[in-house]
């Protein structure tokens, strides 16, 4: 899986469209960091003599400035707007900005065309077809779209700003590029990523994640940061300091456009780094201090659970011995030799998910709403997905006349073996809401829509393994059953 086209840190619109939330209430932040004492402005807010914390390209972080938006920022407003901005960011983080970061909007149009993740006219590209079994194993994006269009569509609705590591630069999604104006968290979010890139170079694969699990915990601790740091801003807004008002969005501006995620599944995963994160950083500061979260930057989290639940548990190793035959084949160029990792968060989604459009009887979908704490937005733990020790997920690939047939072996792997009873009951959950029939030992066919397909369900121990196909003939070849012990 990849979320994220393109190497870009994006700030998420929260689009509370999931649950009846309200905004959470911040408690008071304390200043400073690992970098260093902040700077003491004079009574005039003179320059200072020197470089300090809190003071940037002739800002000082609690100076007033004169920025009007209510008809767009013109150049000098914003250079002033995003000097104090950056000035509040090292006040708030304790770190130096090593450099000016440059600024501008684009149209929402815009950033749709270069995020845009479509197939070609030629057909999906490899790529796409093992990431689109991914998605449909998940029950999230079903046979009748492709994953990338979902994704893509999904998030160009739901960003309201990147920072782009390669560039060095900010970009603001806005209706009016040609007087932009710029919301105070999406600004200081992205001004966020513009300091870790200068400081840990948010370029370097570990940053990255190799698997969908793999990027979602890099995320957490990357977006989690810049969320508290936003966050932390928030609080002090009309306090201790005083932030430029902005205007209402309208018609695409940076808060989505007014138009909700067109798939809630896709954003509740790409929201989780978002929501869980800055709990898992807020964590780290309350017990270490910045200097925890300087050593998770070395070492990056390794896997959502230990967003989840702040948590240093490692996954559990899972070996797997490819036994298809009849013409399926893995795809050994795609992922971790051919499969991924979906981990604790996207499966929380496959069950809320399934609840929420198909009354599947997984967990309550409310209960989305019970954040932990007043840097907690949603609910990501709920126990079909608690427990999870690992998982891989092997897309497969058969030719045949006119077309290509696919199915996938998602191997897990728990805690307990009460932890493999709970998930196997909850995607039995699944199948039963969309009137699978029973055909054999295990094995079951969705008869119609996007989830069409035959299903073989096991367990053995700690160990829950689906196998997925066109038809029940097509399991034994993909999976031949005696191979189905852990």
């Amino acid at each position: 899986m990849r979320l994220r086209r393109g190497l870009v840190v994006p700030a998420v619109a929260l689009l509370l469209v999931l649950a009846g939330c309200s905004a959470p209430v911040m408690e008071a932040d304390p200043a400073g960091g690992p970098g260093g004492e902040v700077g003491v402005p004079n009574a005039d807010f003179d320059d200072p003599a020197g470089d300090p914390l809190g003071w940037e390209d002739g800002y000082w972080h609690n100076e007033s400035i004169d920025v009007d938006q209510s008809d767009g920022l013109s150049d000098g407003e914003l250079r002033a707007y995003v000097g104090r901005g950056m000035a509040r960011v090292e006040y708030l983080r304790g770190r130096e900005f090593e450099r000016r970061v440059p600024v501008s909007a684009i149209s929402r149009a815009e950033y749709r065309n270069r995020s845009s993740g479509g197939d070609s006219s030629s057909g999906p590209s490899e790529y796409s077809q093992w990431n689109d079994q991914v998605w449909e194993a998940l029950f999230v994006v079903g046979e009748s779209q492709g994953s990338g269009s979902a994704i893509s569509s999904t998030r160009s609705a739901a960003v309201a700003g990147f920072y782009s590591p390669t560039d060095d630069e900010i970009k603001v999604i806005t209706g009016t590029p040609e007087s932009p104006t710029i919301s105070n968290t999406t600004l200081i979010h992205e001004l966020v990523h513009a300091l870790q890139d200068q400081h840990y170079d948010l370029t370097k694969s570990k940053y990255g994640g190799e698997t969908q699990d793999a990027q979602l915990a890099t995320d957490g601790l990357v977006e989690g940061d810049a969320s508290y740091i936003e966050q932390r801003y928030v609080e002090r807004c009309g306090a201790a300091w005083e932030c430029v008002p902005t205007p209402a969005p309208s018609g695409g501006s940076g808060g989505g456009g007014g138009a909700g995620p067109s798939n809630l599944g896709i954003f509740l995963t790409i929201f989780q780094p978002y929501s869980d994160g800055p709990v898992y950083v807020h964590d780290l500061v309350s017990t270490g201090g910045w200097g925890a979260v300087e050593e998770r930057f070395r070492e990056p989290p390794v896997s959502s659970e230990q967003i989840i639940h702040r948590t240093s548990e490692t996954p559990t190793p899972i070996t797997y011995r490819d036994r298809a035959r009849n013409g399926w084949e893995t795809f050994p160029e795609q992922g971790e030799d051919g499969s991924d990792t979906v981990g604790e968060a996207s499966m929380y989604v496959m069950f809320w998910y399934q609840a929420r459009t198909a009354n599947a009887e997984t967990i309550d979908p409310r209960t989305l709403g019970n954040a932990d704490g007043p840097y907690d937005t949603y609910n990501y733990d709920a126990e079909p997905s608690a427990g999870w020790a690992n998982d891989r997920l092997f897309p497969y690939q058969k030719e045949v006349d006119g077309g290509e047939k696919y199915g996938y072996v998602w191997v897990t792997e728990w805690d307990t073996a009460q932890d493999a009873r709970e998930f196997r009951r909850a995607y039995q959950a699944i199948l039963d809401a969309l009137d699978a029939e029973q055909r054999a030992e295990n094995t079951y066919v969705v008869p119609e829509g996007s989830y069409a397909d035959a299903f073989r369900v096991t367990r053995s121990g700690t160990r829950v393994t689906i196998v997925n196909g066109p038809t029940v003939s097509d399991l034994n070849d993909i999976r031949p059953r005696s191979s189905q012990s852990s």
